[in-house]
């Protein structure tokens, strides 16, 4: 059943491809990474990189970002550092102009790539703990697109990419802090997609990604034991190659694997079939090592 559902899905994404047959060239953009210092947002750094684009790279960790921008640089692109919390308006705002100042240009592709998670029972989390969660994987993107969306609708020419995850289109238990802040950057993404669409702004393209949980030790120790030979935590080059496909053809929503596209259209069950459906897989009680393991 699970093969033939994964099977429809790539049919899906066949007749898109058919459709959509064309790849855009960025060779030459601007691309801003907010997380860059490592994990996905340094995979995203030298996947641009491949294409030809500039980066700009944010992080709040300026060693690790130093790091990602040597690494662009040995693959013979430019990289531009910048230590940024995303979590504070006014630092967003500051080095959005001061990106302008250096650089003489504007930033054409924005990618919220940064993402953390508290780890802990939410009855037992510091309150700051559950803020930061959602300062930076949703309050963050408000700040970043308010800076450099406006520049890209002028010119009708830009991109915004979010990475949001799976746990942004359904939930599972002792994650509220992350499931909060990944429903809000989905629900931000799709109202300001909307916005751009009843604006005719054709020009700037929009990409959800949510991807299922990527092996970068975010979720360490997390797994649902009755999927994990056809669903297992994802490689994260893997996962940005797949992300980097569908930017590339400016496609508006991509779960990864395809098997994600699944628990989205399991909402439209009852609640009663979802939670059935839970505690057959085990995916009630998933996050429980990763707890143990973060304490």
């Amino acid at each position: 059943m699970i093969f033939l559902m994964d099977l429809q899905m790539m049919l899906l994404d066949v007749i898109y491809f058919i459709l959509h047959p064309r790849t855009k060239p960025i060779d030459g953009e601007l691309v801003l990474i907010t997380g860059s210092g490592g994990g996905l947002g340094r995979l995203f750094a030298q996947e641009f990189t491949k294409h030809g684009a500039e980066v700009v790279l944010w992080d709040v960790d300026s060693s690790s970002n130093e790091q990602t921008a040597k690494l662009v640089r040995e693959m013979g692109g430019t990289a531009h550092t910048y230590t940024v919390d995303v979590t504070s308006r006014e630092d967003v705002y500051r080095n959005a102009e001061l990106v302008r100042k250096d650089l003489g240009r504007d930033v054409t592709m924005l990618v919220n790539n940064a993402g953390v998670v508290a780890g802990q029972r939410m009855l037992e989390c510091d309150d700051e703990l559950i803020e930061r969660t959602m300062k930076v994987n949703c309050h963050a993107h408000f700040w970043t697109v308010k800076a450099f969306l406006p520049q890209m609708k002028a010119q009708n020419h830009g991109h915004i990419v979010t990475i949001a995850s799976v746990l942004g289109l359904f939930s599972t238990a002792c994650v509220e802090d992350y499931c909060a802040s990944k429903f809000a950057a989905v629900g931000f993404h799709e109202s300001l997609a909307h916005e751009l669409l009843a604006e005719e702004v054709e020009g700037v393209k929009t990409t959800l990604v949510c991807p299922y949980i990527v092996d970068t030790g975010m979720f360490e120790g997390c797994k649902i034991e009755e999927v994990e030979l056809i669903l297992s935590p994802l490689e994260p080059q893997y996962c940005v190659e797949h992300a980097m496909n569908a930017i590339l053809i400016d496609q508006p929503l991509v779960c990864i694997p395809r098997l994600a596209y699944l628990p989205v259209l399991s909402r439209l069950l009852p609640w009663e079939s979802n939670v059935v459906a839970y505690r057959f897989m085990g995916s009630d009680k998933c996050m429980y090592p990763f707890i143990d393991t973060k304490q």
